[in-house]
């Protein structure tokens, strides 16, 4: 009589992916915390303030009172919108361009073996650590228009001194050149950290060929950084278009009104001076899914970029096979040898082209 095989039970020692429950115990302990205060802390208020942009509500009140739509549709239909919209861009663009150009040149020149190179690294990462609030009383000094150090410099170079107080786009530069300056630290580090990084022996062998300083840059020194600027393009960005102490400590979003108001200064405005908390939401809420967005677009271009590119002849050698290919055919067809020589060289041709 034949004997049925034996059940095999399943084990109860494993997960379903069949690690042990140790290791799950373990993730849930590592991550759980974290995650809770995630959740607690970020994903809670971002649905909060999406849920009130759809509301009418004063802070003082207890009620709201649901209008749909109708916040953002006076947001896209109030006068000053596009002018905050343009502060914001021109704001954002100006710090993250010039930042990054700047904390680049100067992580080049201080990479080098220079007398007092940690000093000089230590004063240019300083300002990153102050507070923003610190750093524009500070500067509003510099920028006072009669007795500050901007206004004596002019004065020395025969210059007339712009009204920093009272002219919006001189308003705006000096805000800008504010923030500019206690960011620049930051891009610095981050840049001299990558080039302390890379590998030395791909600029020897630029600099064996004979390439020029500024060949050398773009196409053995960029690409290597391509990774860093990147993150530096996120990160920065972030920063700067949510840079909040810096204008309310200077110029309080003038002059004139809007003059230096940003999307987030807006927000600030709106939901604690007019009490209009729904329709700060509404402008939070227009920030969050712009930045999504850009976010989301430079992310994937990053990975574009990373993603594997197959194998290209270079030129040289391209036009190479081709040109013994063409004089070939032409050999063959006016009759100049033998089809068995034809076919010998075709191999050998063939062998050198792949």
């Amino acid at each position: 009589m034949r004997s049925s095989p034996e059940r095999v039970l399943p084990r109860t020692d494993r997960g379903p992916w069949g690690r042990p429950w140790g290791d799950y115990a373990l993730f849930a302990a590592l991550i759980g915390p974290n995650l809770a205060l995630l959740v607690l802390f970020t994903y809670r208020p971002l649905v909060d303030n999406i849920r009130l942009s759809f509301f009418e509500w004063n802070i003082s009140s207890p009620t709201a009172t649901f209008v749909g739509l109708g916040n953002y549709r006076e947001w896209f239909g109030r006068a000053d919108t596009w002018q905050i919209v343009g502060n914001t861009v021109a704001f954002t663009v100006a710090t993250v361009a010039g930042s990054m150009l700047l904390g680049l040149a100067l992580a080049l020149l201080l990479d080098r073996k220079l007398l007092g190179r940690n000093l000089v690294r230590s004063a240019l990462f300083a300002p990153f650590v102050i507070s923003g609030a610190a750093v524009g009383v500070a500067f509003q000094f510099v920028f006072d228009p009669n007795f500050g150090l901007v206004q004596d410099l002019l004065d020395r170079l025969g210059l007339n001194t712009p009204d920093f107080y009272q002219d919006p786009t001189w308003a705006l530069v000096m805000v800008t050149l504010t923030y500019l300056w206690k960011n620049l630290g930051y891009t610095f580090v981050i840049y001299l950290a990558a080039l302390q990084g890379l590998r030395p022996e791909l600029s020897e062998a630029a600099a064996i060929d004979g390439a020029s300083s500024w060949t050398a840059f773009r196409r053995v020194l960029l690409p290597q950084l391509r990774p860093t600027t990147y993150f530096l393009s996120i990160t920065v960005l972030l920063n700067s278009f949510q840079v909040f102490d810096i204008i309310n400590v200077m110029t309080r979003g003038g002059p004139l009104g809007t003059g230096t108001t940003t999307m987030v200064y807006q927000v600030y405005n709106e939901s604690f001076r007019n009490f209009r908390a729904g329709y700060g939401a509404t402008v939070a809420t227009i920030m969050f899914l712009v930045l999504l967005a850009v976010t989301v677009y430079q992310v994937r271009l990053m990975d574009r970029d990373d993603a594997p590119r197959p194998a290209r002849r270079p030129r040289r050698v391209r036009g190479r096979v081709r040109a013994h290919a063409r004089a070939h055919a032409t050999e063959c067809h006016i009759g100049s040898i033998t089809s068995n020589q034809c076919d010998i060289r075709s191999g050998r041709r063939a062998g050198v082209a792949e």
